[in-house]
């Protein structure tokens, strides 16, 4: 574990959409910054993702200063969403959660989304995320808050897992599929100079200068199925995560992590596990 580094940094500013690299990144107690504050919802007030939409995949979002976002998809134009200014919510679910949220504030945006997806969606922002949606109780600690993102603040994988998995599908009878790229799993930092699933038996971690504590593993579900880049399904990780079922029955890849204190993390910073 000595040689173990910080191999690279994503965050995904709009829930669901493509996933942006970064050098560096600062980490809030929700999690890194700029990282899901945005995301879709239908006109029940639902999360949309790639579960039911992996065209989802092919739309990218870039930071702006000040948080807003920029939206384009291949074959459309661009749109804008600022950050709006302080006033109505409404309330959303997410994954049983109920949160409120802030309605982008320009038409275009909403038409823009409900365009790419050929639905109607509208896009909503999460202003204030020390306070609208705790960690899950079972795993949190008093105080904990998480963004937009599926349950907790970031999400750890390592190079060394992946390898290991690649090996497994390399075998299956859906070995076409692989090798498959880490962008299926959709994690913030990705560690390299481990060995295959460490990561599963960390209860902290240090990255850089700030310290994080493991919350659970990261269960598996449908979107890792689907190429980041084409939005087309497959068979596989699924079926190679399969022959490390958990003995509940789930598929895990992957380490959620809640941070302990602020800081900021860059790419090749030394990593410390336990």
């Amino acid at each position: 574990m000595g040689k173990a580094r910080l191999h690279s940094i994503h965050v995904h500013p709009v829930k669901a959409f493509r996933s942006l690299p970064l050098r560096e990144v600062a980490v809030e107690p929700w999690g890194p910054a700029g990282d899901r504050r945005w995301m879709l919802i239908d006109d029940e007030g639902r999360v949309v993702t790639q579960r039911r939409h992996p065209r989802l995949a092919l739309a990218v979002a870039e930071l702006l200063p000040g948080g807003g976002v920029r939206l384009s998809a291949p074959g459309a134009g661009a749109v804008t969403a600022r950050v709006p200014a302080p006033g109505r919510t409404l309330p959303v679910v997410l994954f049983g959660d109920k949160v409120e949220a802030v309605p982008a504030q320009d038409d275009a945006v909403h038409a823009w989304c409900s365009a790419h997806l050929g639905v109607p969606v509208r896009l909503v922002h999460l202003d204030d995320p020390a306070t609208r949606r705790p960690v899950d109780p079972e795993f949190a600690l008093p105080g904990e808050t998480v963004s937009f993102a599926d349950g907790y603040p970031l999400l750890l994988t390592t190079t060394a897992s992946l390898e290991s998995l690649n090996s497994l599908i390399a075998r299956g009878e859906h070995r076409a599929e692989g090798p498959l790229p880490m962008n299926r799993f959709r994690p913030n930092v990705v560690i390299e100079g481990t060995g295959p699933w460490e990561e599963d038996r960390w209860t902290r971690v240090t990255i850089g200068e700030v310290p994080f504590r493991v919350a659970k593993p990261s269960g598996r579900c449908v979107v890792t199925t689907t190429d980041q880049h084409t939005a087309r399904r497959g068979k596989e990780p699924l079926h190679s995560l399969a022959a490390r079922r958990r003995p509940d029955g789930r598929l895990v890849f992957g380490q959620n992590l809640v941070p302990l204190s602020p800081g900021t993390i860059r790419v090749g910073d030394r990593v410390e596990a336990g």
